[in-house]
């Protein structure tokens, strides 16, 4: 099987790649796992040299790296370097702090001493979107090295040049061979190698449908999983917020990546008072959005990644409007080459209709008015998904009453949703399982041991 390198703002292939063979897929097996031996004992000030010099690497060649990115899934440039800079962010914060995180933990007891101390697992296998395709790779694989496992990388299908440069950042930063390792392959040789039993758990961040089957087969292996899923995050807009201030974040929010991005605001809750100036306001600049060639520094927001998920969205947007939507701006697709899609407000939305109950991963935008907190709230968690909120208001104390009662992993308050390496991301309901990030993504793939000794 073939896998193809498409760039999404001229519909062009650019290189095509031959996936791994069964026996080569074993060669990788082989390789991560007896490196995972000798990895597990190296010193946390080794590993810590280790991604440092990583950093050092991607900070140094951004905007190589970017470009790639750029051409291979549509990123805008200037995005596409700020995401390879994060990237960096996160090598060093492990570096720094990942020591500290798996510290042994004392717990006073009958005992002589009693404590809980994190040991590596073995090889971990990551599956991957395209949407960020360096920063979902990383922001898992970073801690999960530091911990002193082995990784395994089965990137998207549309995305194999990102997946090789991720394997050649930790080539050129001098890690020892075997301990990351990219998987050109299809999604069909992915159960065979989570039920090996060299590979000692799974993460994934994709599609619900392809979660559920992932942790489907780790279930049956029984082995710890991480998994990003889908989301439908809402954006409550309160009566005394800064509407201006509002909509600007929530320009950013829905139109980042082309709206590819799964923990951005989708569904966008104005109080009744608001809503008309909030719906003007975001209007105007959504229309005031620059549209084009990614490669374009002035670029505001490139193309969808891939022609699948351009239709899709227009299934969706076409679906909503015979059920009555209205269409407030865009809704249609650009004429010029690629997968190009207007930024899109939908209002007259109902619950029953799939651009407020499906997600929409594309740059679309449903409005909607509410007429009490309490009914905001409800309309907030009327999804199926609950990976995160975000809630715009000056009164503080009522923010801090509504974050316990929004089914969410994360509640934003006056800013827009972002991964940070210092802070732990997820989602409960079918938004996913456990977390990535700080502390408790460097432990997500340990053994936390109990150990009491009198």
């Amino acid at each position: 099987m073939s896998i193809q390198s498409l760039n999404p703002a001229t519909g062009q292939i650019e290189k095509t790649f031959e996936s791994l063979t069964s026996e080569q897929i074993e060669q990788k097996l082989v390789k991560a796992d007896e490196a995972f031996s000798s990895w597990k004992k190296t010193s946390f000030v080794e590993r810590a040299r280790l991604l440092m010099s990583a950093a050092k690497e991607m900070r140094e060649n951004a905007r190589k790296y970017g470009e790639i990115m750029t051409r291979e899934m549509g990123k805008p440039i200037l995005q596409a370097i700020s995401e390879v800079e994060k990237c960096a962010w996160n090598f060093e914060h492990y570096a720094e702090h990942g020591e500290k995180y798996l510290q042994s933990e004392n717990i006073e007891t009958e005992a002589s001493e009693s404590y809980v101390q994190y040991e590596p697992l073995g090889v971990i296998l990551l599956v991957m979107p395209w949407n960020f395709p360096l920063w979902q790779v990383f922001r898992m694989a970073v801690p999960v090295i530091m911990a002193g496992n082995t990784v395994l990388l089965k990137h998207a299908s549309n995305v194999p040049q990102c997946a090789l440069v991720c394997e050649d950042i930790f080539r050129q930063a001098g890690f020892p061979e075997g301990i990351f390792q990219t998987l050109l392959i299809g999604s069909g040789d992915v159960e065979d190698i989570l039920r090996d039993p060299r590979v000692k758990g799974v993460s994934l961040t994709g599609s619900e449908k392809a979660g559920s089957t992932v942790a489907g087969i780790a279930g049956a292996e029984v082995k710890p999983v991480v998994m990003e899923l889908g989301g439908s995050d809402p954006f409550i807009v309160l009566e005394d917020a800064d509407v201006e201030f509002a909509c600007e974040q929530a320009k950013i929010s829905r139109l980042l990546n082309a709206g590819q991005v799964c923990l951005s605001a989708k569904r966008f809750l104005v109080h009744l008072s608001r809503y008309e100036e909030f719906c003007d306001r975001l209007k105007h600049m959504f229309e005031g959005y620059i549209v084009g060639d990614p490669m374009d520094e002035k670029t505001q927001m490139g193309p969808m990644s891939s022609e699948q998920g351009f239709l899709d969205i227009i299934k969706q947007v076409d679906a909503s409007i015979k059920m009555g939507a209205t269409v407030l701006t865009g809704g249609n697709r650009l004429k010029k080459d690629g997968f190009f899609f207007t930024p899109t407000i939908l209002s007259d939305v109902t619950l029953h209709m799939p651009a407020w109950k499906e997600e929409t991963f594309g740059p679309v935008a449903t409005v909607m008015p509410f007429d009490s907190t309490d009914e905001a709230v409800a309309l907030a968690n009327d999804s199926l998904f609950g990976l995160n909120a975000s809630l715009y208001t000056q009164d503080i104390n009522l923010a801090k009453e509504i974050i316990p009662r929004l089914e969410a992993g994360s509640v934003f308050v006056n800013g827009v949703v972002k991964t940070d390496p210092r802070l732990p991301t997820g989602g409960i309901k079918r938004s996913g399982v456990g977390r990535e990030l700080g502390a408790y993504g460097i432990r997500a793939f340990c053994n936390v041991k109990t150990v009491w000794i009198k």
